[in-house]
């Protein structure tokens, strides 16, 4: 059964806009690179990479479903914060605004009886609320540790830890 058109749209709209999520993370990253943030910088990059997976399987279910994959423009991210906690409360924001698209594209396929689209995004709703924990985990451990100081110095050298 071929990809309905509203899901087709709707799936091209969130390919979009995981490309501009994970061009959000580049531009976090290239901030905590010029704040001598290499842990930061590290863990952001990975949130990049992980971004572009996400696109990448929208891109390739629409084909799998028969649809047609339309790209856009990605528009300009970022790349100056106040702080390092600015950088990850902007991510929270970030995977909240994914997590309530995902949530409408889920609606959406119900609405269509569209239930092949509904069990593959079965994957990015769980996959949203681990974004959400880890990001909110990291925002939760900066208001802890400050902005300067060993603690700061102590939690980039784990995040930059992160292996994938």
């Amino acid at each position: 059964m071929a990809i309905p058109k509203r899901v087709e749209e709707a799936m091209n709209h969130q390919l979009g806009f995981e490309f501009h999520s994970a061009y959000v993370y580049l531009g976090m990253s290239a901030y905590c690179e010029a704040q001598s943030l290499p842990g930061f910088a590290t863990w952001l990059r990975a949130q990049y990479q992980e971004e572009l997976e996400h696109a990448v399987k929208f891109y390739s279910f629409i084909l799998d479903r028969g649809g047609r994959v339309t790209l856009d423009a990605i528009e300009k991210p970022p790349t100056d914060y106040k702080s390092p906690l600015a950088v990850f409360e902007a991510a929270l924001a970030n995977e909240e605004s994914v997590t309530a698209a995902i949530d409408d594209l889920y609606t959406l396929t119900g609405e269509e009886r569209d239930y092949a689209s509904q069990a593959f995004l079965n994957w990015f709703v769980t996959e949203q609320v681990e974004e959400e924990k880890i990001v909110g985990d990291v925002v939760d451990s900066l208001r802890r540790v400050g902005e300067k100081g060993e603690a700061l110095f102590l939690l980039d050298r784990e995040l930059g830890n992160r292996s994938g």
